[in-house]
């Protein structure tokens, strides 16, 4: 499995409302940075992740205009505009921001997310 296969799995997974599926795709020492915490603990990710389902009902996420600006044989990096849908108290939401994510390669040659960054939009 390629990077780029990588991200488009870990959108997936995202979209099951599973961390359990999440979870496959991310490397055991991954830390993301959103726009209000930190999680350096699969622990955490998960808490933070389950939390976010609960205040988005069936929330879609997706990421448009994917740009990988540092790949080689071990690592690779991409920004792109992360989108959300959703219900929030019943009501029809969306919103998006901005995304950088880095992938590495691991010893069993599977692609694994190690670090998210999320943020706004700038106004």
């Amino acid at each position: 499995m390629g990077y780029q296969k990588a991200l488009e799995q870990y959108i997936a997974a995202t979209n099951t409302h599973d961390f359990s599926q999440v979870e496959k795709v991310l490397h055991p020492h991954a830390v993301y940075w959103f726009s209000d915490k930190t999680c350096t603990s699969l622990e955490e990710i998960g808490r933070y992740f389950e939390n976010a389902w609960n205040v988005i009902k069936e929330e879609v996420y997706s990421a448009v205009d994917v740009q990988w600006i540092a790949v080689d044989q071990h690592c690779a990096t991409c920004l792109y505009t992360y989108q959300y849908e959703g219900y929030y108290n019943g009501q029809f939401v969306t919103g998006s921001g901005r995304a950088t994510n880095v992938f590495t390669k691991t010893a069993d040659g599977d692609w694994k997310l190690i670090h998210e960054h999320l943020s706004n939009q700038p106004k």
